[in-house]
């Protein structure tokens, strides 16, 4: 599905550049959340610094896509296709605002778990994870770009891999907990880590829920897939 041509070509150039906006805003939380996870499988303290101090960068983005699409309904009235592409990226940058939270939490906590330097043996578990996450936000905006159904779909049942993922890292981590209660305050910011990129493959299974209503005009959040 392509954005619908108009008489009016400046209209067409308003929302080409709110969709360009958008992929923008997704390549820059795609990085956000790679160093992120880089900060953490390496403990790298300046990394994590970087990461959780940069979010007023996507927060900046999210506003101005906001105040795009406000305009664009006050001046434009879309209706049909326009609008649900409006109502979906209203939708979709408060999603990858969200991702930028989590990636500023694992930076925040990489701070304090290089600050803490105890040596678990973790870090590797959750690379795996790690690689899971980007994977989809990847494809999940790259679906978003070609307005893919199909591959949306089938991008958004990784998530359950992802899950599955995460609850296995957490029942080592509790098991950690329970030999040796003094690692329980380095185990805990591990966990909150492993549960923040987890809400990030959570939101990006939004976003291709979102290209689905976008050229379907069908929303599928909370229903089986089939």
């Amino acid at each position: 599905m392509e954005t619908q041509q108009h008489i009016s070509q400046q209209y067409n150039q308003e929302l080409e550049g709110v969709k360009s906006k958008v992929l923008n805003m997704g390549g820059l939380v795609e990085d956000q959340v790679e160093k992120a996870i880089n900060a953490l499988i390496e403990q790298n303290n300046e990394l994590a610094k970087e990461v959780a101090e940069s979010d007023y960068k996507i927060n900046k983005i999210e506003v101005e896509i906001d105040e795009n699409c406000a305009q664009l309904i006050a001046k434009r009235q879309p209706a049909a296709g326009d609008l649900r592409l409006i109502i979906a990226i209203i939708k979709l940058i408060t999603d990858l605002e969200r991702i930028g939270d989590e990636a500023e939490k694992i930076g925040r906590y990489t701070q304090k778990l290089t600050a803490m330097k105890d040596d678990i043996n973790m870090y590797a578990e959750l690379s795996g994870l790690g690689n899971k996450v980007v994977t989809i936000l990847r494809d999940a905006l790259d679906a978003f770009a070609r307005m893919d159904v199909k591959q949306a779909i089938k991008i958004a049942e990784t998530d359950k891999q992802i899950d599955e993922e995460f609850n296995r890292i957490s029942r080592i981590l509790v098991t950690h907990m329970m030999e040796n209660s003094r690692n329980i305050k380095t185990m805990l910011h591990v966990i909150w880590c492993a549960r923040a990129l987890e809400r990030i493959g959570d939101h990006s299974q939004n976003i291709c829920e979102y290209v689905v209503y976008l050229v379907k005009g069908q929303d599928i959040r909370h229903i089986e897939r089939e």
